[in-house]
């Protein structure tokens, strides 16, 4: 099994996190948070111009067909920039709507990056549902298209707004994929969180270098440079995992990378909180975006406890 990018992926990385970069996505995030969509809406589509949503859409409705690898690349540079919305949800959408009436209805724009769609499992909150075009719910009878969301509910995550869908509405389909849609979902997610926790070792090494104690580097002494250590051996042991589930797409493994990679990108958060001393408390200062994504998606389609018993399920019954 091959875990090395290839040229044309870490091209594809380079290219999509210059991009971001560029976008300078913290006041976008910001503006996220406090319901001002605008800003995040034209970086959506920048996004959907870089092929990252079609990445999850057959060719055949304008799509690159699907390419778990490439997507899980792409992720993992919205993660490192923190870029708010339904990414994943979105994804998952393009799972939910394969019969061939409803891709040919709504493909081409998830594709293209003109859609924004969110996913609500069975009575649990939308992510987005307040800016979402597509609002699609998991019920008992089948896969709904949501007339409405409801207000926006306190999040741990500002930028990640949650909202009850409104019931009822067209039923698209009784007998969607769900399975395989948790599956890309989870994967996205787990990306995201390694990109999250690579943003936040980054910050941190950088933050270190800078602060002064004892007129010499904070980074300098042994017992931080040991935090930092284990925050990059939890990220980089995350990585293997997160691409060899993007090639098998194995719901154990995939299980297993959004685990691994959403702990370690909570132990970087917790890290990064504790060197940058009182001021990673503060809501004003920038770390606080990544600290608390990392804590929200830790629990996003899947809690670690879940995780962890769909791995060891598996472990026992190919014993």
């Amino acid at each position: 099994m091959r875990f090395l990018l290839d040229a044309e992926q870490r091209a594809f990385a380079d290219s999509l996190g210059a991009m971001l970069t560029a976008a300078r996505t913290e006041p976008v995030v910001r503006d996220w948070s406090r319901g001002e969509h605008g800003p995040g809406r034209s970086l959506w589509r920048r996004i959907g111009d870089a092929g990252v949503f079609a990445l999850a859409v057959p060719e055949e409705y304008g799509g690159a067909g699907a390419r778990p690898v490439e997507l899980a690349v792409a992720f993992v540079e919205l993660g490192r920039h923190a870029v708010p919305g339904p990414l994943a949800e979105t994804v998952g959408a393009a799972l939910l709507l394969r019969e061939p009436a409803l891709a040919k209805r709504f493909l081409p724009g998830l594709a293209a990056g003109e859609t924004m769609a969110t996913v609500a499992a069975f009575g649990t909150d939308a992510l987005d549902g307040d800016s979402a075009d597509l609002r699609l719910s998991l019920t008992a009878d089948g896969l709904r298209l949501s007339p409405g969301a409801g207000p926006v509910r306190a999040s741990l995550d500002p930028a990640r707004r949650l909202t009850p869908l409104a019931p009822g509405g067209e039923l698209l389909t009784p007998a969607p994929a769900a399975g395989r849609a948790l599956g890309w979902i989870r994967l996205a997610t787990a990306a995201q969180a390694l990109g999250v926790g690579c943003a936040l070792l980054d910050r941190t090494v950088e933050y270190v270098g800078q602060r002064t104690q004892f007129g010499v580097p904070v980074g300098s002494f042994q017992a931080v440079k040991h935090q930092l250590a284990d925050a990059k051996v939890a990220l980089e042991f995350a990585r293997p995992l997160l691409f060899g589930a993007a090639l098998t797409m194995r719901p154990a493994d995939v299980a297993a990378a959004k685990l691994t990679a959403c702990e370690a990108a909570y132990t970087t958060a917790r890290t990064a909180l504790h060197l940058h001393g009182a001021i990673g408390y503060t809501a004003e200062y920038g770390l606080s975006l990544w600290l608390t994504k990392a804590r929200a998606l830790l629990a996003a389609w899947g809690r670690p406890d879940e995780c962890r018993d769909l791995v060891l399920a598996d472990g026992l019954s190919s014993r």
